[in-house]
């Protein structure tokens, strides 16, 4: 019980700090899951990106 007072008493309290609080946290959250989403895609598509295979495609300047 004493969590959710807490919570209450500075997040849900004032109508600012609850926006500010759910901004900061969507921010974080879609860093995060770009993060995430981004390394699974370079872990399944390994081999066949770009950053993988322009070693065959880059010429070399002497």
């Amino acid at each position: 019980m004493a969590f959710a007072e807490q919570l209450y008493r500075f997040v849900f309290r004032r109508t600012s700090t609850l926006v500010f609080t759910v901004v900061v946290g969507a921010v974080i959250f879609e860093r995060g899951f770009d993060q995430a989403t981004e390394a699974i895609f370079c872990r399944l598509n390994e081999g066949k990106l770009w950053n993988d295979i322009k070693h065959k495609y880059e010429v070399k300047k002497d």
